[in-house]
C-alpha cells in the first residue's frame, strides 16, 4: 500500500526544493519564516557567510507582551513589522522572501505584509 507522508515532511521537501533556487547574499539577504503551532519566527539570513543578520519572533518577551491577546494572524503582522524595523536599522532594505515551504496565506502572508509595511522590499 501507499505510505502517506506527514504534513511537516511534505513541507520540508517543498522547502528544500525552493531553497535550491533562493539564496541570500550580502546585498539581498533571505527573509526566512518558520511557523509552529503557537509561535512564528522570522530571520534575515546571509547565506554566503552563514550568518543571521536580524531575527524576531513571538517568543521574545517584548513582542510576546504586545501579542498576548491578539489572534495569531495579527501576531504575525507584528513580527513582520519588528523584523523590518531591525533590518532597516542595520541598513537592509531589499530581501528575498523564503516562505519555508508553507502556503502563502494566513500568518505567513500577514508576516510578509507587516514586513512590507515596515519598509522592506521583496
Amino acid at each position: 500500500m501507499f505510505n502517506k507522508r506527514d504534513r511537516n515532511e511534505v513541507r520540508r521537501i517543498r522547502h528544500e526544493r525552493v531553497r535550491k533556487k533562493i539564496s541570500g547574499t550580502p546585498a539581498c539577504p533571505r527573509l526566512c519564516v518558520y511557523r509552529s503551532l503557537k509561535h512564528i519566527y522570522a530571520q534575515i539570513i546571509d547565506d554566503e557567510a552563514g550568518n543571521t543578520l536580524v531575527a524576531a519572533s513571538t517568543v521574545e518577551k517584548d513582542i510576546a507582551a504586545k501579542v498576548a491577546q491578539m489572534p495569531k494572524k495579527e501576531a504575525g503582522k507584528v513580527v513582520g513589522q519588528v523584523v523590518a524595523e531591525r533590518a532597516l536599522a542595520k541598513g537592509i532594505k531589499q530581501v528575498v522572501f523564503d516562505r519555508g515551504g508553507y502556503i502563502y496565506t494566513g500568518r505567513v502572508a500577514e508576516l510578509a505584509a507587516g514586513a512590507r509595511e515596515g519598509g522592506l522590499d521583496f
